[in-house]
């Protein structure tokens, strides 16, 4: 296992990092996670070098907490850095911080945290942690020592996320970043404003959610095969999240034993700035292919906006377009269904056609919010 310096902290993290998210599920069972095996993985991943673990309230309905924490028992608290997440969206009071923390800390079955993050960061929930005195709690949880390291994760855009980071001494962020998210939310713009800043910087989603990997179209697989370098997707995916240096670690939310000991594999050859050009002249060619399946060609301008209806325009085609590019419904099924607000879905839509004059491609913005409408909700 290789390891990199983790920003102004100074600790020494390694490049992969365990995701709780995705932990095993009981056979036959779509919500029901596997103890046993989830206990297993995550240890054996720490014996094998691994020592970033990263969990927060909501994974599992609220019970990779409790599994993470039962698999740092018996020695292995002391050999990980063990990270979770205030669930900002549940904060509706000063007061709901402490004790949202220290609920999670009898959770996790430990008396601190040690890289604790605000959690999925936006507009509305910055400003209504910053309502709710989230630096003073901050700082007296850190005197408590019930938390050692304080960052945020982030799902916004650009100018927020500079803003966010300038706003706090912040030891450490939580960011998107992959082949194909390059200016994507924080982006790399993102990172490497970061990393300007001495911040230890954890990506997430290297793989997409397992999309860049799993049913890929015959053509870009074709391209994959054409390489004489790069393994596999997964590896290659994986290495360009590490070939950025301001990179500390990226986070895999690995659920089998064949994921684990290929994740460890592609961290042998991590080395930042180690793409050859002719790697990365594929990559972008594979980006592209992937990029002309674009079904709305959206800028995220958002001339569109706002909706009378209030439909978040831009977010719908952005869910319709990651399905024409991937071709995989279910992961983008399940974020469109569980995490975007009702009120802002494409079913909304009124047709009351004040969107489409104003959107500068020129996009049949109506026509694609229907067609995502029968897609996420099939007749």
């Amino acid at each position: 296992m290789k390891y990199r310096k983790f920003g102004k902290t100074n600790l020494e993290v390694s490049v992969l990092g365990f995701g709780c998210m995705r932990l095993p599920l009981a056979q036959g069972s779509e919500t029901e996670v596997d103890r046993k095996e989830s206990i297993r993985l995550i240890r054996e991943g720490i014996d094998r070098g691994i020592n970033y673990i990263d969990t927060a309230y909501p994974y599992h309905n609220g019970e990779s907490e409790i599994i993470t924490g039962e698999a740092l028992k018996d020695g292995y608290r002391d050999r990980a850095y063990l990270a979770t997440k205030l669930p900002s969206w549940l904060v509706k009071t000063r007061a709901d911080m402490d004790n949202l923390l220290d609920e999670q800390l009898k959770k996790l079955g430990t008396d601190h945290i040690d890289m604790y993050l605000l959690h999925a960061l936006n507009t509305d929930l910055w400003e209504n942690l910053q309502k709710h005195e989230v630096f003073d709690f901050i700082e007296k949880a850190k005197a408590s020592g019930r938390i050692k390291h304080i960052g945020f994760s982030f799902h916004d855009e650009l100018p927020l996320f500079k803003t966010i980071v300038d706003a706090y001494d912040w030891e450490f962020c939580q960011i998107q970043y992959n082949l194909m998210d390059v200016d994507y939310q924080a982006g790399r713009s993102g990172l490497e404003y970061a990393a300007k800043k001495d911040l230890g910087i954890v990506i997430m989603e290297p793989l997409r959610g397992g999309s860049l990997v799993r049913n890929i179209p015959d053509d870009i697989n074709s391209l994959w095969k054409s390489s004489a370098t790069l393994k596999s997707p997964v590896e290659a995916a994986f290495r360009f999240a590490w070939n950025h240096p301001g990179v500390g670690t990226v986070l895999s939310g690995m659920n089998s034993q064949q994921q684990l000991d290929e994740n460890l594999e592609a961290a042998d050859n991590s080395m930042p700035e180690s793409l050859t050009e002719e790697e990365s002249a594929l990559l972008k060619t594979i980006r592209k292919e992937y990029r002309d399946r674009i079904a709305a060609d959206c800028t995220n301008c958002k001339y569109c906006m706002p909706c009378p209806s209030g439909v978040d325009i831009p977010a719908n085609l952005g869910f319709l377009n990651n399905v024409s590019m991937y071709g995989n419904l279910e992961p983008f099924k399940t974020g469109y269904t569980r995490f975007f607000a009702e009120e802002k879905k494409a079913h909304n839509c009124t047709e009351c056609g004040s969107c489409e004059p104003s959107c500068p491609q020129k996009i049949e913005i109506i026509r694609h919010l229907k067609e995502l409408d029968k897609i996420m909700n099939p007749a």
